[in-house]
């Protein structure tokens, strides 16, 4: 009798910490319960960044998949943006995905990063990845790093061992009307 319950006790205690989720499994379910929805955002820093400032900034998390999400970055009528998410044993990948009006890739597209580890529930830190490198020499030491909460999504950027930083908040407790699709995406 009591190797049986011991038994079940192990199996008890396997069962639940099999069924206890990574940080980043946390995180990617929480973008994955904003999916469909648009929201707003202002710009924290630079503050007086030419091509960001006095605009209206949207993002829309727009495709979910189990493994992929795409979020389209507006600032004001400039719809070539998409923050290209993609989760892979317990990693997850930032890229940059970014068009021209007609739909064509722009010469700098797809730069960006990976986790190096889970992270947190909240937060996810994606260091420059070697294609980014090759391709923005200047991009090599970035880092972005993307928070959620019940109330908030940033995006941030840091180019480490220089002045250039950004970061833009969204406030996720009021959403706005849906915007049209991305350039290079069909409705």
């Amino acid at each position: 009798m009591k190797k049986i319950s011991l038994y079940f006790c192990v199996l008890l205690i396997t069962t639940a910490c099999a069924q206890e989720k990574s940080e980043a499994r946390q995180y990617w379910e929480s973008l994955q319960s904003i999916c469909g929805k648009a929201f707003e955002g202002q710009l924290v820093l630079p503050e007086n960044d030419e091509q960001f400032g006095g605009k209206r900034l949207i993002m829309h998390v727009r495709s979910c998949d189990d493994n992929r999400i795409r979020i389209p970055f507006f600032v004001g009528d400039d719809r070539s943006r998409t923050w290209v998410l993609t989760f892979n044993d317990d990693r997850i990948q930032l890229k940059h995905d970014h068009r021209h009006e007609d739909g064509t890739e722009d010469e700098i597209t797809q730069y960006g990063g990976q986790t190096v580890n889970a992270g947190q529930d909240s937060l996810q830190i994606f260091p420059a990845d070697e294609e980014t490198k090759l391709l923005i020499p200047a991009a090599s030491s970035n880092v972005w790093w993307i928070t959620i909460n019940e109330s908030q999504y940033t995006y941030n950027l840091r180019r480490l061992g220089t002045d250039r930083v950004f970061r833009v908040e969204f406030d996720l407790t009021k959403t706005v009307e849906i915007p049209d699709a991305p350039w290079g995406w069909k409705d």
